[in-house]
């Protein structure tokens, strides 16, 4: 037999050896996961200023080609190790897999610093890939754990403003220390900056790690939801390619926004990345209030699921408007809807991942589906950065890229609307 996953699911608790957390402790540790993702992706975008910089292009001769594939080289690891990650934090909980993990990718970026051959290059994008597959199953296994669906939407929002205002900070802060210093002193800098986030995450997350009668009971719970039954469930199908739709966007401003901008419009890589710092700092800002906003409405008794795809689906509408920016006549023109198109997508961010990885999915399970969705949204920035370098290439200017962009936005906002529905949601068996 099987049961609905909202009517029939395993009360929320805390993970085991982690205690009730008071208010202030859960939205401090929330403000220290946003930080931790902020910096993945710091470190993950901090190799799209340097492609658009002369000398890294010299340094290991890239083509065009070259550089959609070393920016889409993080994707393909990160994408190969989601489930697995996902699994292992539905198992073994948040902090140790966490900590390892942070370390590595910290170390690997620090290290392209000092590589010399493209061979090189590629494979510490690939170990930072992998290692950064761990932060969003194990962010929203945590957050699943310690906050209610009336708080849902301002939670992920809060994260998500990690998310966003990783490359808002990170495309700037690369092209200072590039322009200012080189390429190598910025990979350097960047990756051992991250070590300090590791002071309080080591002193205020508890232990999560569980004993071995813990882990038994985790992993019964966590069978209760097969693969079998999230593989066959409409609405994972569904939300992988909502995902995917959102992140191709996402992924190509992250990737291809600082190189559009220098070659496209004109701009220095410094003016470059202060406006990827708008665009991103937009999203960031408009997702936590769009989450704000619903999570009030659900409050006053508005249906979750209802009131999150109404925000989903606009956001995507809005987020169309990047064509116009493509074909836009003036730099100004050309910026503000660059700008504009990106920050309206933040309508869809956090009510888009509270519903498809939190209020739809049963509790045992946060952990495998998100990393089964992630692997959705790991494939949109793979096929982002090496499609939209391909398309680049054929065509010689980045209008085609753009008009791609546009096609995803509305299959997204149809996906939603669609298959986004309960009864689609994997069922826990009994």
């Amino acid at each position: 037999m099987v049961s609905s996953p909202l009517s029939q699911e395993t009360p929320a608790a805390p993970p085991p050896q982690v205690p009730d957390l008071a208010p202030a402790g859960r939205w401090s540790i929330l403000f220290l996961l946003a930080i931790g993702v902020l910096i993945a992706f710091v470190d993950r975008t901090s190799i799209s200023s340097a492609l658009a910089d002369p000398p890294f292009i010299q340094h290991f001769g890239l083509s065009d080609i070259d550089r959609g594939w070393l920016n889409s080289a993080f994707f393909w690891s990160y994408g190969l190790v989601q489930i697995p990650m996902g699994w292992l934090v539905d198992r073994y909980g948040v902090k140790t897999p966490y900590t390892i993990c942070f370390i590595l990718w910290c170390l690997a970026t620090a290290a392209i610093g000092l590589t010399h051959a493209f061979a090189s290059l590629l494979a510490m994008r690939l170990i930072i890939g992998a290692a950064e597959a761990i932060v969003i199953p194990a962010s929203y296994r945590w957050i699943r754990n310690n906050f209610s669906e009336r708080q849902n939407g301002t939670a992920v929002g809060i994260f998500a403003m990690g998310n966003k205002f990783g490359p808002a900070i990170g495309a700037p802060v690369a092209a200072w220390l590039i322009v200012n210093y080189d390429w190598r002193m910025m990979f350097i800098l960047t990756g051992i900056a991250g070590f300090i986030w590791l002071i309080p995450w080591m002193l205020m997350v508890k232990n999560d790690w569980p004993t071995i009668e813990q882990r038994a009971v985790a992993k019964k719970k966590a069978s209760a939801v097969t693969m079998g039954a999230i593989l066959r469930s409409p609405l994972v199908w569904g939300a992988m390619i909502v995902n995917f739709c959102y992140g191709y966007f996402t992924f190509y401003c992250m990737t291809w926004m600082p190189a559009y901008l220098v070659e496209e419009r004109g701009l220095s890589l410094k003016q470059s990345g202060l406006y990827t710092f708008f665009s991103f700092a937009g999203i960031a800002i408009v997702a936590v209030v769009a989450g704000w906003a619903a999570d009030k409405i659900i409050d006053r008794g508005g249906d979750p699921v209802i009131v999150r795809k109404a925000f989903v689906i606009a956001g995507f509408i809005g987020a169309c408007t990047v064509l116009l920016g493509a074909y836009a006549p003036s730099l100004s023109m050309a910026l503000f809807w660059n700008v504009f198109s990106l920050s309206f997508l933040g309508l869809a961010t956090a009510n888009n991942l509270a519903l498809c990885r939190l209020t739809l999915i049963p509790k045992p399970a946060i952990g495998l589906v998100t990393g089964v969705q992630q692997v959705a949204t790991s494939l949109a920035g793979g096929v982002a950065a090496s499609l939209s370098g391909w398309l680049l290439h054929v065509s010689g200017g980045y209008d085609l890229p753009m008009l791609v962009i546009f096609v995803f936005l509305i299959i997204g906002a149809a996906a939603t609307w669609i298959l986004l529905r309960p009864q689609w949601a994997p069922k826990i068996s009994e």
